[in-house]
């Protein structure tokens, strides 16, 4: 049973999503702290940094944008083209000129937002990427017979000026593919119409074009097929909203909407608990053994120790149990936490390259369950597991 627990007052909104009593995502959202992740801006070119191969860009914010050369040339297939690298920026792009930027990283205290050029736009079925021709299925679609199909579906249909993500949900659709395809590209329509008329006058106000959705919408979204069946909610402003949200999408309509007058509702459904371990830094294993979890502005460092777990004779055997244990609880927190980026897991040193493998098998397989988008890239020879996250607020 999953539901969707919500609590809001003038400055905050707490959003849990619980299955079976267990917290598995919790987002917390402040007027002081709102998230901009993906939203589209109009901006404008304020500086070149020629030595960084990058720009700033006034997109209306405190602070100035941060573009990288590469996410203003023509977005490529990774997989089978190379960035040009003796690309001088300064023939690119000019000092003043208008941009139609997304945020792909929010800004913190040291720094302005990352945006690009590269725009994505995340539906129910496809994640539209304008001016690309690039049509990819999501990672977790296994079936080639399915994948082959849902390419052809999305190809037929698709303007062929766009690209697309397919992504999982979309497995076993049909029509509501293609009904999804022109929801979106109208969206894309309607933005460039938006953009074009602004930078049409004699000094274009730069500013937001585009909002993102809202978190909570977006959850409703992304799993409208895992049957979502309560969403309990303790005001009444939001109540409404979602409600009115819900009456407009068929595949939403059996989920079941409560106003609530409970004054504590996290406390009420026992996960007040749950979300108080979020904060700490250290999170203890059934075993004994422990995790830690540091962040940093570059990445998230996650370590792995015995602690008071000894085994039994089998040295090898104990650190595996361990290592198995904490792969199920990292895999568990990276979601719980919403860690994005690079993130680096320094495992208990394991001897046997099957082991390895069973760690490395077994991360991908507990990280299925997510819904961003994630990247196993292995051990490294220092015997770290690399891997990269997306933030759920992003938009691929």
């Amino acid at each position: 049973m999953i539901e969707i627990l919500i609590t809001k007052n003038k400055n905050q909104e707490k959003i849990a999503l619980v299955e079976n009593g267990i917290l598995i995502e919790y987002y917390e959202n402040n007027e002081s702290t709102e998230r901009k992740e993906g939203n589209i801006y109009l901006g404008k070119v304020k500086d070149i940094i020629k030595g960084m191969q990058a720009a700033f860009i006034d997109i209306g914010t405190e602070k100035n944008a941060f573009i990288h050369l590469k996410d203003i040339l023509p977005k490529i297939d990774e997989t089978k083209e190379q960035l040009n690298t003796e690309t001088d920026i300064k023939d690119i792009v000019k000092k003043g000129q208008n941009l139609l930027v997304q945020i792909k990283k929010d800004s913190n205290e040291q720094k302005g937002a990352r945006v690009s050029t590269h725009i994505n736009l995340p539906s129910k079925y496809i994640v539209l990427m304008p001016n690309t021709n690039i049509i990819t299925n999501s990672q977790k679609i296994e079936s080639k017979e399915e994948k082959e199909r849902l390419y052809k579906i999305v190809k037929e249909n698709i303007n062929p000026k766009n690209g697309a993500v397919i992504r999982t949900a979309a497995e076993g659709k049909n029509e509501e593919i293609i009904e999804n395809i022109k929801k979106v590209e109208k969206t894309w329509q309607e933005i460039e119409k938006d953009y074009e008329k602004r930078t049409k006058e004699k000094e274009p106000e730069v500013g937001l074009i585009y909002k993102a959705e809202d978190i909570i919408y977006k959850m409703l979204i992304d799993l409208a097929e895992k049957n979502i069946t309560k969403i309990i909610i303790d005001n009444e402003e939001k109540y409404q909203e979602i409600k009115d949200f819900i009456k407009k999408d068929n595949q939403l309509k059996n989920i079941k909407i409560e106003k609530t007058e409970e004054k504590d509702l996290f406390s009420t459904y026992d996960i007040e608990k749950q979300i108080e371990k979020i904060q700490k830094r250290r999170i203890w294993l059934k075993s004994g053994g422990f995790i830690t979890i540091d962040k940093t502005e570059a990445l998230t460092a996650i370590d792995v120790n015995t602690g008071k777990f000894t085994g039994n004779k089998d040295l090898e055997q104990t650190i595996y149990t361990v290592n198995r244990e904490a792969t199920i609880e990292i895999a568990k927190q990276i979601r719980l936490r919403d860690i994005g980026g690079i993130i680096i897991i320094d495992y208990i040193d394991m001897h046997k390259p099957e082991n390895k493998q069973k760690i490395e098998e077994l991360l991908k397989e507990k990280l299925k369950e997510d819904r961003s988008k994630t990247q196993v890239e292995g051990f490294t020879k220092l015997d770290l597991m690399e891997m990269t996250r997306k933030h759920i607020c992003s938009h691929q």
